[in-house]
């Protein structure tokens, strides 16, 4: 497995729509395993094939906690993903991109979705999230499509860097 490089806005990958998948042989199995290793090495929760210069729909997503047993830690990756369904009720909530550093902006999204897609096998799946798993699968969705989340968000800022921690003088 590799660690990939990310591309950043305004690479043209970005905002092309990306080709659907007909082929899970080996190149897709070594596509999400290293995208799930670069995700993890950003660190980031998720990861569109676009953002690593790869034009395919295919999305990693690993999230949750590993010390709570209501929200465990699970990893998804999802070939050809669609939302097929979305809650009416919205939320706003803070979001940032790994192809977007330094910037992080307010984004409405519905609360609750139901994607289906196919697994790294290419078998059928449905995946209900609600909360803050609705609004990554949302966010990676729409990389497939080429929108970046300051396409839709209502406030865009640059995030604080925090002070670097000054050595004391020998």
């Amino acid at each position: 497995m590799a660690v990939l490089e990310i591309v950043t806005n305004p690479a043209p990958v970005l905002r092309t729509k990306a080709r659907k998948v007909t082929d899970f042989g080996q190149e897709l199995q070594d596509l999400i395993d290293n995208m799930v290793e670069t995700m993890r090495a950003a660190p980031g929760v998720g990861l569109a094939a676009p953002q690593i210069d790869m034009p395919w729909q295919v999305i990693v997503v690993e999230f949750g906690d590993e010390q709570d047993e209501e929200i465990p830690q699970k990893l998804y990756s999802v070939v050809n993903p669609e939302l097929v369904r979305f809650s009416q009720e919205t939320e706003i909530g803070v979001e940032g991109c790994l192809s977007i550093p330094g910037f992080v902006g307010d984004v409405e999204r519905p609360v609750s979705v139901t994607i289906k897609g196919q697994n790294r096998r290419g078998k059928p799946i449905r995946i209900k999230a609600q909360g803050w798993l609705a609004r990554i699968f949302q966010h990676e969705i729409d990389h497939l499509e080429g929108i970046l989340f300051i396409d839709k968000a209502e406030k865009v800022w640059p995030v604080e860097e925090e002070p670097a921690q000054v050595m004391p003088a020998d």
